[in-house]
């Protein structure tokens, strides 16, 4: 993709996933929530825009920062344990979720927000130099630049970089397929179990997520893990966590790892109280009794539910503490030693020993 600079603070590439109206506005086709636009007008994400009667993006190229992460951090349980992944993200976002954790970049309006500056072989050049296995889009949602993700996830394809989406799924029918196609690994955002709470809380539609969980576990290899963060009074009843298991465990099979992340309060949601320590573990026993068979936990020290279980014999195969790998017991080809049961994901011979640190990096 050629990019042109339109100023010295800002990139800007040719967008796709854009059709003209009879009204004389484009319509944004990325998203669902198919902005229409006239001329200087911006979507709701506020990167795309309408310039000179085409469909733009604003950020190509530009990142609100570059950090070595480990894995487990997107969360991914069962991609590369232990390996280090170099992380980025722009600004925007196409939702508005009030609890955002990462608002100063999701809701950005400003540019000099993009302070680091990099195109697809200077990111995978970068990942090379630093030992990342991968390279996460993250921070923000990727949906919103994926002509940059797609770019940097190719680039990463063709020196064997495995690139990874963290997305809350919220993505067209018609761009699903392309934005995709080059991951290696997706952990899908699952806000909630109710059309209610994704429009009061995110601004957007449970159903489209379902339809991107379904299309990603059974029409592509992705490697596809769930995170939802649980809210105290939002999306933390056991009806509405019983029926959101079920549904994974049915419709996408019991072997997709599932991540209870606890709420801190932020942004717009100040006045709702951290998770306690003790939703997380109801949320995860909910997830076992309805079958499922990996059921983590995120942003609290719980050693027993950051461990990968057997679901054949019980036994503990990758022991975590927080972000650090204590103990790998997988066999060379990914089974328990104890049964022999073969356990979902990417796994080495070894795992990484990255530690539990991020670091930031400049590129």
């Amino acid at each position: 993709m050629t990019t042109t600079s339109t100023t010295d603070q800002t990139r800007q590439a040719s967008a796709k996933w854009w059709h003209r109206l009879d009204d004389g506005r484009i319509q944004c086709d990325l998203c669902p929530r198919n902005c229409r636009l006239r001329e200087g007008q911006r979507g709701f994400c506020f990167v795309r825009l309408r310039q000179d009667d085409q469909m733009v993006l604003d950020t190509y190229g530009r990142s609100s920062g570059f950090c070595l992460d480990p894995i487990e951090k997107k969360p991914l349980a069962h991609f590369h344990p232990g390996t280090p992944v170099l992380s980025f993200g722009t600004a925007g976002c196409n939702l508005g979720c009030k609890y955002c954790q990462n608002w100063e970049i999701s809701t950005s309006r400003q540019f000099d927000t993009l302070a680091a500056e990099a195109g697809p072989d200077a990111i995978v050049e970068a990942a090379e130099n630093w030992g990342a296995r991968s390279v996460a889009f993250t921070y923000n949602d990727p949906v919103i630049f994926a002509e940059y993700a797609i770019d940097v996830a190719r680039a990463c394809r063709e020196r064997r970089i495995e690139p990874v989406a963290v997305t809350a799924g919220y993505i067209s029918d018609e761009a699903r397929p392309e934005f995709f196609a080059p991951m290696a690994a997706a952990n899908v955002d699952l806000k909630g179990f109710t059309e209610d709470f994704y429009r009061r809380v995110t601004g957007g539609r449970l159903a489209t997520v379902l339809d991107t969980l379904t299309y990603l576990v059974h029409e592509t290899d992705v490697w596809t893990e769930i995170t939802t963060l649980v809210i105290p009074g939002h999306n933390d009843s056991d009806d509405e966590l019983a029926r959101m298991c079920a549904w994974i465990a049915r419709e996408l099979g019991p072997d997709v790892p599932l991540h209870f992340s606890a709420f801190h309060p932020d942004n717009r949601m100040l006045d709702v109280a951290p998770t306690p320590p003790s939703t997380l573990r109801r949320a995860r026993r909910i997830g076992l009794d309805a079958g499922l068979h990996f059921v983590y936990t995120g942003n609290v020290h719980d050693r027993r539910a950051d461990t990968t279980w057997c679901p054949g014999c019980g036994a503990a195969l990758i022991v975590r503490d927080w972000y650090q790998i204590i103990d790998y017991r997988l066999t060379p080809e990914g089974c328990c030693p104890d049964c022999g049961r073969a356990i979902p994901g990417r796994f080495d011979r070894e795992p990484g020993d990255f530690g539990r640190h991020r670091i930031p990096i400049s590129i």
